[in-house]
Protein backbone atom coordinates (compact mmCIF):
# COMPACT_ATOMS: atom_id res chain seq x y z
CA UNK A 1 0.00 0.00 0.00
CA UNK A 2 1.34 3.43 -0.89
CA UNK A 3 1.83 5.63 2.13
CA UNK A 4 1.26 9.37 1.81
CA UNK A 5 2.71 11.91 4.21
CA UNK A 6 -0.67 12.00 5.93
CA UNK A 7 -0.90 8.24 6.51
CA UNK A 8 2.82 7.65 7.08
CA UNK A 9 2.86 9.03 10.60
CA UNK A 10 0.50 11.05 12.79
CA UNK A 11 2.58 13.61 14.75
CA UNK A 12 2.35 13.29 18.54
CA UNK A 13 2.06 16.30 20.86
CA UNK A 14 2.35 18.51 17.78
CA UNK A 15 1.38 21.86 19.25
CA UNK A 16 3.05 21.35 22.61
CA UNK A 17 6.39 20.17 21.18
CA UNK A 18 6.64 22.99 18.63
CA UNK A 19 5.43 25.59 21.15
CA UNK A 20 8.21 24.33 23.39
CA UNK A 21 10.79 25.48 20.86
CA UNK A 22 9.75 29.12 21.50
CA UNK A 23 10.36 29.74 17.79
CA UNK A 24 12.10 32.88 16.64
CA UNK A 25 10.80 33.63 13.11
CA UNK A 26 14.27 34.15 11.66
CA UNK A 27 16.00 31.29 13.48
CA UNK A 28 17.70 28.05 12.48
CA UNK A 29 15.90 24.88 13.58
CA UNK A 30 16.37 21.13 13.29
CA UNK A 31 13.81 18.34 13.25
CA UNK A 32 15.91 15.19 13.66
CA UNK A 33 12.92 12.86 13.05
CA UNK A 34 11.17 14.03 9.87
CA UNK A 35 8.90 10.97 9.39
CA UNK A 36 5.72 12.15 7.70
CA UNK A 37 6.72 15.79 8.00
CA UNK A 38 4.08 16.81 10.55
CA UNK A 39 6.40 18.52 13.04
CA UNK A 40 8.57 19.99 10.28
CA UNK A 41 5.51 21.47 8.60
CA UNK A 42 4.37 23.13 11.82
CA UNK A 43 7.85 24.57 12.42
CA UNK A 44 8.01 25.98 8.89
CA UNK A 45 4.60 27.62 9.31
CA UNK A 46 6.12 29.75 12.09
CA UNK A 47 9.30 30.82 10.25
CA UNK A 48 9.90 33.83 8.02
CA UNK A 49 11.87 33.90 4.76
CA UNK A 50 15.23 34.43 6.50
CA UNK A 51 14.94 31.26 8.61
CA UNK A 52 15.96 27.69 7.86
CA UNK A 53 14.89 24.20 8.91
CA UNK A 54 17.06 21.09 8.56
CA UNK A 55 15.15 17.80 8.85
CA UNK A 56 16.83 14.42 9.31
CA UNK A 57 15.61 10.92 8.54
CA UNK A 58 17.57 7.82 7.56
CA UNK A 59 14.55 6.05 6.05
CA UNK A 60 14.17 6.46 2.26
CA UNK A 61 10.40 6.10 2.69
CA UNK A 62 10.43 9.29 4.79
CA UNK A 63 12.36 11.14 2.11
CA UNK A 64 9.47 10.52 -0.27
CA UNK A 65 7.30 12.63 2.02
CA UNK A 66 9.30 15.75 1.13
CA UNK A 67 7.40 15.64 -2.16
CA UNK A 68 4.11 16.19 -0.34
CA UNK A 69 2.75 19.59 0.63
CA UNK A 70 3.22 21.13 4.03
CA UNK A 71 0.28 22.52 5.99
CA UNK A 72 -0.63 25.84 4.42
CA UNK A 73 -2.50 28.64 6.12
CA UNK A 74 -5.95 29.40 4.74
CA UNK A 75 -5.67 31.25 1.45
CA UNK A 76 -2.01 30.31 0.89
CA UNK A 77 -0.82 28.26 -2.06
CA UNK A 78 0.26 24.76 -0.93
CA UNK A 79 4.04 24.39 -1.06
CA UNK A 80 6.03 21.17 -1.24
CA UNK A 81 8.89 20.80 1.22
CA UNK A 82 11.34 20.30 -1.64
CA UNK A 83 10.25 23.60 -3.21
CA UNK A 84 10.79 25.59 -0.02
CA UNK A 85 14.12 27.42 0.06
CA UNK A 86 13.93 27.45 3.86
CA UNK A 87 14.01 23.64 4.03
CA UNK A 88 16.83 21.10 3.72
CA UNK A 89 16.28 17.35 4.03
CA UNK A 90 19.23 15.32 5.33
CA UNK A 91 19.01 11.59 4.66
CA UNK A 92 21.08 10.41 7.57
CA UNK A 93 20.97 9.00 11.08
CA UNK A 94 20.69 11.89 13.54
CA UNK A 95 23.78 10.66 15.36
CA UNK A 96 25.76 12.47 12.63
CA UNK A 97 24.02 15.77 13.38
CA UNK A 98 27.19 17.68 14.21
CA UNK A 99 29.01 16.52 11.07
CA UNK A 100 26.12 17.57 8.83
CA UNK A 101 25.80 20.99 10.46
CA UNK A 102 29.52 21.50 9.90
CA UNK A 103 28.99 20.50 6.26
CA UNK A 104 26.25 23.12 5.88
CA UNK A 105 28.30 25.76 7.69
CA UNK A 106 25.93 25.99 10.68
CA UNK A 107 27.69 26.83 13.95
CA UNK A 108 24.67 27.47 16.17
CA UNK A 109 20.97 26.62 16.13
CA UNK A 110 17.94 28.11 17.87
CA UNK A 111 16.09 24.88 18.55
CA UNK A 112 15.92 21.14 17.97
CA UNK A 113 12.91 18.82 18.05
CA UNK A 114 13.03 15.02 18.30
CA UNK A 115 10.08 12.62 18.21
CA UNK A 116 11.93 9.46 19.20
CA UNK A 117 9.15 6.96 18.69
CA UNK A 118 9.14 4.49 15.83
CA UNK A 119 6.88 5.78 13.09
CA UNK A 120 3.44 4.19 12.82
CA UNK A 121 4.43 3.57 9.18
CA UNK A 122 7.12 1.13 10.29
CA UNK A 123 4.72 -0.86 12.44
CA UNK A 124 2.14 -0.94 9.64
CA UNK A 125 4.59 -1.92 6.90
CA UNK A 126 4.20 -5.69 6.56
CA UNK A 127 7.62 -6.08 4.91
CA UNK A 128 9.94 -4.51 7.52
CA UNK A 129 9.62 -6.93 10.46
CA UNK A 130 8.98 -4.26 13.11
CA UNK A 131 5.70 -5.79 14.28
CA UNK A 132 4.67 -9.25 15.42
CA UNK A 133 1.28 -8.68 13.77
CA UNK A 134 2.69 -9.80 10.41
CA UNK A 135 4.86 -12.66 9.21
CA UNK A 136 7.76 -10.84 7.58
CA UNK A 137 11.53 -11.09 7.20
CA UNK A 138 13.15 -10.35 10.56
CA UNK A 139 14.80 -7.09 9.46
CA UNK A 140 13.97 -4.03 11.66
CA UNK A 141 16.56 -1.73 10.08
CA UNK A 142 15.51 1.93 9.92
CA UNK A 143 18.09 2.36 7.19
CA UNK A 144 17.58 -0.52 4.77
CA UNK A 145 20.93 0.14 3.11
CA UNK A 146 23.23 -0.69 6.00
CA UNK A 147 23.94 -2.71 9.13
CA UNK A 148 22.91 -6.04 10.59
CA UNK A 149 19.31 -7.18 10.43
CA UNK A 150 17.44 -8.56 13.43
CA UNK A 151 17.82 -12.02 11.85
CA UNK A 152 21.61 -11.57 11.74
CA UNK A 153 21.62 -10.80 15.45
CA UNK A 154 19.28 -13.62 16.49
CA UNK A 155 21.17 -16.21 14.44
CA UNK A 156 24.76 -15.13 15.15
CA UNK A 157 25.07 -13.48 18.57
CA UNK A 158 26.35 -15.52 21.50
CA UNK A 159 23.66 -16.69 23.92
CA UNK A 160 24.95 -14.38 26.67
CA UNK A 161 24.89 -11.36 24.33
CA UNK A 162 21.28 -12.09 23.35
CA UNK A 163 20.31 -12.39 27.01
CA UNK A 164 21.93 -9.03 27.75
CA UNK A 165 20.00 -7.35 24.92
CA UNK A 166 16.64 -8.68 26.11
CA UNK A 167 17.40 -7.75 29.72
CA UNK A 168 18.85 -4.27 29.13
CA UNK A 169 16.64 -3.07 26.28
CA UNK A 170 13.48 -5.09 26.91
CA UNK A 171 13.69 -5.38 30.69
CA UNK A 172 12.81 -9.08 30.38
CA UNK A 173 13.38 -10.94 33.65
CA UNK A 174 13.50 -14.30 31.84
CA UNK A 175 16.00 -13.06 29.26
CA UNK A 176 18.39 -15.98 29.75
CA UNK A 177 15.71 -18.59 29.13
CA UNK A 178 14.56 -16.73 26.00
CA UNK A 179 18.13 -16.52 24.67
CA UNK A 180 18.68 -20.23 25.35
CA UNK A 181 15.49 -21.14 23.47
CA UNK A 182 16.57 -19.06 20.46
CA UNK A 183 19.98 -20.72 20.34
CA UNK A 184 18.34 -24.17 20.37
CA UNK A 185 15.83 -23.16 17.68
CA UNK A 186 18.48 -21.74 15.35
CA UNK A 187 20.52 -24.93 15.65
CA UNK A 188 17.69 -26.74 13.89
CA UNK A 189 17.06 -24.08 11.23
CA UNK A 190 17.82 -20.36 10.82
CA UNK A 191 15.34 -17.94 12.38
CA UNK A 192 14.41 -15.90 9.31
CA UNK A 193 10.97 -14.39 9.94
CA UNK A 194 8.95 -12.79 12.72
CA UNK A 195 6.90 -16.01 12.98
CA UNK A 196 10.05 -18.12 13.34
CA UNK A 197 11.14 -15.85 16.16
CA UNK A 198 7.77 -15.86 17.93
CA UNK A 199 7.43 -19.63 17.67
CA UNK A 200 10.75 -20.07 19.50
CA UNK A 201 9.91 -17.73 22.39
CA UNK A 202 6.12 -18.08 22.83
CA UNK A 203 6.36 -20.78 25.56
CA UNK A 204 7.91 -18.19 27.90
CA UNK A 205 5.01 -15.73 27.76
CA UNK A 206 1.89 -15.93 29.87
CA UNK A 207 -1.21 -15.50 27.72
CA UNK A 208 -2.52 -12.51 29.65
CA UNK A 209 0.77 -10.60 29.10
CA UNK A 210 1.78 -12.08 25.78
CA UNK A 211 1.31 -8.96 23.63
CA UNK A 212 3.02 -6.61 26.10
CA UNK A 213 5.99 -8.91 26.61
CA UNK A 214 6.34 -9.64 22.90
CA UNK A 215 6.33 -5.90 22.22
CA UNK A 216 9.18 -5.48 24.73
CA UNK A 217 11.14 -8.27 23.06
CA UNK A 218 10.71 -6.73 19.61
CA UNK A 219 11.67 -3.35 21.08
CA UNK A 220 14.89 -4.80 22.47
CA UNK A 221 15.87 -6.29 19.11
CA UNK A 222 15.01 -3.06 17.26
CA UNK A 223 17.14 -0.98 19.63
CA UNK A 224 20.13 -3.28 19.08
CA UNK A 225 19.68 -3.38 15.29
CA UNK A 226 19.60 0.41 15.01
CA UNK A 227 22.02 1.25 17.87
CA UNK A 228 19.31 3.56 19.14
CA UNK A 229 20.73 4.34 22.58
CA UNK A 230 24.20 5.22 21.27
CA UNK A 231 22.69 7.33 18.49
CA UNK A 232 20.48 9.19 20.97
CA UNK A 233 23.40 9.98 23.26
CA UNK A 234 25.50 11.28 20.37
CA UNK A 235 22.65 13.39 19.01
CA UNK A 236 21.92 14.98 22.40
CA UNK A 237 25.61 15.74 22.93
CA UNK A 238 25.76 17.44 19.51
CA UNK A 239 22.53 19.34 20.21
CA UNK A 240 23.98 20.59 23.50
CA UNK A 241 27.03 21.95 21.67
CA UNK A 242 25.06 23.45 18.76
CA UNK A 243 22.31 25.24 20.69
CA UNK A 244 22.96 28.91 21.27
CA UNK A 245 22.08 30.45 24.68
CA UNK A 246 18.29 30.64 24.87
CA UNK A 247 17.92 27.86 22.29
CA UNK A 248 15.40 25.13 23.07
CA UNK A 249 15.52 21.32 23.07
CA UNK A 250 12.09 19.65 22.71
CA UNK A 251 12.11 15.83 22.92
CA UNK A 252 9.29 13.27 22.87
CA UNK A 253 10.11 9.84 24.30
CA UNK A 254 8.14 6.58 24.41
CA UNK A 255 9.94 4.19 26.74
CA UNK A 256 11.87 4.44 29.99
CA UNK A 257 15.32 3.78 28.50
CA UNK A 258 15.33 6.76 26.14
CA UNK A 259 13.39 8.96 28.58
CA UNK A 260 16.03 8.38 31.27
CA UNK A 261 18.79 9.50 28.90
CA UNK A 262 16.89 12.64 27.83
CA UNK A 263 16.05 13.52 31.45
CA UNK A 264 19.66 13.04 32.53
CA UNK A 265 21.03 15.24 29.74
CA UNK A 266 18.55 18.02 30.49
CA UNK A 267 19.17 17.89 34.26
CA UNK A 268 22.93 17.27 34.40
CA UNK A 269 24.30 17.74 30.89
CA UNK A 270 25.31 14.09 30.49
CA UNK A 271 23.52 10.85 29.61
CA UNK A 272 24.64 9.09 32.80
CA UNK A 273 23.06 11.70 35.08
CA UNK A 274 26.32 12.41 36.92
CA UNK A 275 25.88 15.63 38.86
CA UNK A 276 28.71 18.14 38.99
CA UNK A 277 28.36 20.85 41.63
CA UNK A 278 30.06 24.22 41.91
CA UNK A 279 31.61 25.68 45.06
CA UNK A 280 28.18 26.65 46.38
CA UNK A 281 26.67 23.21 45.79
CA UNK A 282 24.69 24.24 42.71
CA UNK A 283 24.39 21.65 39.94
CA UNK A 284 26.40 22.68 36.90
CA UNK A 285 24.30 21.97 33.82
CA UNK A 286 24.06 23.61 30.39
CA UNK A 287 20.24 23.55 30.53
CA UNK A 288 17.34 25.12 32.36
CA UNK A 289 14.24 22.92 32.52
CA UNK A 290 11.13 24.50 30.99
CA UNK A 291 8.76 21.83 32.27
CA UNK A 292 9.73 20.15 35.54
CA UNK A 293 6.88 17.70 35.02
CA UNK A 294 6.66 15.76 31.75
CA UNK A 295 3.93 16.79 29.30
CA UNK A 296 1.67 13.95 28.15
CA UNK A 297 -1.09 13.84 25.52
CA UNK A 298 -4.60 14.62 26.70
CA UNK A 299 -7.37 12.00 26.59
CA UNK A 300 -8.63 13.24 23.23
CA UNK A 301 -5.26 12.77 21.54
CA UNK A 302 -4.76 9.36 23.13
CA UNK A 303 -8.13 8.24 21.78
CA UNK A 304 -7.40 9.66 18.34
CA UNK A 305 -3.85 8.31 18.17
CA UNK A 306 -3.21 5.22 20.37
CA UNK A 307 0.52 5.46 19.63
CA UNK A 308 0.63 8.63 21.75
CA UNK A 309 -0.39 6.89 24.98
CA UNK A 310 3.18 6.27 26.15
CA UNK A 311 4.54 9.63 24.94
CA UNK A 312 6.34 12.04 27.26
CA UNK A 313 7.55 15.51 26.25
CA UNK A 314 10.50 17.20 27.94
CA UNK A 315 11.69 20.72 27.09
CA UNK A 316 14.88 22.50 28.16
CA UNK A 317 16.58 25.79 27.33
CA UNK A 318 20.31 26.30 26.84
CA UNK A 319 21.76 28.61 29.49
Amino acid sequence: MVKTAETYHVPVLLGQSVDGLNIQPGGIYIDVTFGGGGHSSEILSRLDESAHLYSFDQDPDAEQNTMHTENAKEGDEPKRFVDDDRFTFVRSNFRYLKNWMRYYGVEHIDGLLADLGVSSHHFDDETRGFSFRYDAPLDMRMNKRAGKTAADIVNNYEESALADIFYLYGEMKNSRKIASALVKARAEKPIATTQDFMKAVEPFFKREREKKDMAKLFQALRIEVNHEMDALKEMLQSATELLRPGGRLSVITYHSLEDRIVKNVMKTGNAEGKMVQDFFGRIETPFKLINNKVIVPDNEEQERNPRSRSAKLRIAEKK
